[in-house]
């Protein structure tokens, strides 16, 4: 299981510290940039299921070419 977490930067190493001393816990840190960048494809994933649910409306491919 893979978890992401948000820790206030003060409160961060002594955690890091406390599961890098579990054995079967892997630490990696990451970038706010990346952590933002994941966040950002959740989100798109999670619309792009409400639209092919219909519960959410989505846009022709045509129309958003057309808007950039």
């Amino acid at each position: 299981m893979k978890v992401l977490l948000d820790i206030k930067d003060n409160k961060a190493l002594p955690l890091l510290e406390v599961l890098k001393g579990l054995s079967y816990v892997k630490t990696k840190t990451i970038s706010n940039e990346k952590a933002l960048l994941m966040e950002e494809i959740k989100e798109a994933v999670e619309e792009l299921k409400l639209v092919r649910d219909a519960k959410l409306k989505g846009i022709p491919a045509k129309q958003l070419l057309d808007e950039l």
